[in-house]
């Protein structure tokens, strides 16, 4: 398999019919090396249209849906940007290559671990991992300039939203099957939020979403 030919067949043929368009974006993802970050029984399939699965039950998302979330975020050097649902480390790759720093926070120990190790072997350094459930945040880092969510939730949690800085971005997939939407909800000002509906997809529910029912009896 050309790396290279595939590399370029999936930015022409899947992620810039989906209007991404941003050149930076567009160069973010010929650097940042996919199948790096997929796991090696499927990394002749990094750069298909398609989730790969990364082992627990956990999948990569589409090319073309994680390319979109970051056109849409505009991420800026001076960001700090916070993560949830690490997986791969592929997207956290991606948004540390154009921000100042990033949170990243993943539920599982054993994906936190692979991420890690794959972030590390792409030199990213501007990356942190913590382990945890992401779900409402990670207030402990914030705020944040840019917050994105790997993974679909049913509804925005006020507490993730808090922790945007005035001017932040949130990209999130919310609802449920068979319609979610990709949103981006913007703080302009002190508790005052903007949402604009990005585009219809279905994407796997986030890992830990629900979690903090299960106790109750």
């Amino acid at each position: 398999m050309n790396i290279e030919q595939a590399r370029f067949n999936m930015i022409e043929q899947q992620i810039r019919p989906w209007d991404v368009l941003d050149p930076q974006v567009l160069d973010l993802l010929f650097v940042v090396k996919r199948e790096d970050f997929a796991p090696a029984a499927y990394r002749n399939l990094a750069f298909a249209d398609m989730e790969i699965p990364i082992g627990d039950g956990q999948t990569m998302l589409a090319p073309k849906i994680e390319a979109k979330m970051l056109q849409e975020l505009g991420i800026k050097k001076t960001d700090k940007v916070l993560e949830i649902g690490t997986g791969s480390g592929y997207m956290a790759a991606l948004l540390a290559a154009r921000a100042e720093h990033v949170v990243t926070v993943e539920i599982r120990p054993e994906i936190a671990a692979a991420a890690k190790e794959n972030l590390a072997r792409a030199g990213v350094g501007n990356v942190s991992i913590e382990v945890g459930n992401g779900v409402d945040g990670w207030s402990q880092r914030g705020p944040y300039d840019a917050i994105v969510v790997s993974g679909s939730v049913p509804s925005v949690s006020p507490s993730l939203l808090k922790q945007l800085r005035v001017g932040g971005r949130l990209a999130v997939i919310t609802g449920e099957a068979p319609v979610m939407e990709a949103q981006l909800i913007t703080c302009t000002a002190e508790g005052t939020y903007n949402t604009v509906n990005l585009f219809e997809t279905v994407v796997p529910v986030l890992d830990g979403t629900g979690a903090k029912d299960q106790f109750s009896f």
